[in-house]
């Protein structure tokens, strides 16, 4: 008579929260004629409940703008741009772009965790190391910052809503914004080629 001995099973391990949170399965894209038609409609609405249309930069600035003001008060109360802002009492946080800016911000990220987009990654390609394209990444977000200040507006603000008003300078600051693109592109291929 035979019998079998029953070897135990280890215990399976359990991912952690944040394994489990940052390597959730990637969905689809939605539709692109879906999505410009939903932020079509919250553009719309935008403009009518506020008068105004959609933009990042005046947020992301007012925000800095008032940690400025904390650090350094005496200096925003010296700088035109600052004190229409942050000057004297005002509060650089008292204005809807503010909230705007961060439920964008809050938005895209919860966005990316529901559809598996979130990781902790450098994309990048074969040709530099990560530190060389953290560093491009990094220069290249100072440079478009820079540049949406000086064409009072990001891409969102002057795309979407200066185009969606047929704003000429909007028109003007986008197609400097494709074309520089198009320029540096052959430039900076090494970064994914």
């Amino acid at each position: 008579m035979t019998t079998e001995i029953e070897i135990p099973k280890e215990p399976q391990k359990k991912d952690g929260f944040f394994k489990r949170l940052f390597n959730r399965p990637t969905k689809p894209y939605w539709n692109a004629y879906v999505g410009g038609t939903i932020l079509g409609i919250v553009l719309f609405t935008s403009f009518f409940l506020t008068g105004s249309g959609l933009g990042a930069s005046g947020g992301l600035s007012r925000i800095v703008a008032f940690i400025e003001d904390i650090v350094v008060p005496g200096h925003v109360d010296r700088v035109p741009y600052l004190i229409k802002v942050a000057g004297g009492e005002l509060n650089a946080l008292d204005n809807w772009i503010v909230y705007v800016s961060l439920g964008a911000i809050l938005g895209g990220f919860i966005s990316g965790i529901v559809n598996g987009r979130v990781k902790l990654e450098t994309n990048r390609g074969p040709q530099i190391t990560d530190k060389q394209r953290w560093a491009f990444a990094f220069i290249g977000g100072l440079l478009f910052t820079y540049g949406a200040r000086l064409a009072r507006g990001c891409t969102s603000g002057q795309a979407l809503s200066g185009g969606a008003t047929l704003s000429a300078g909007s028109w003007a600051v986008m197609m400097a914004i494709f074309g520089g693109a198009y320029l540096f592109a052959y430039t900076f291929r090494k970064l994914w080629n």
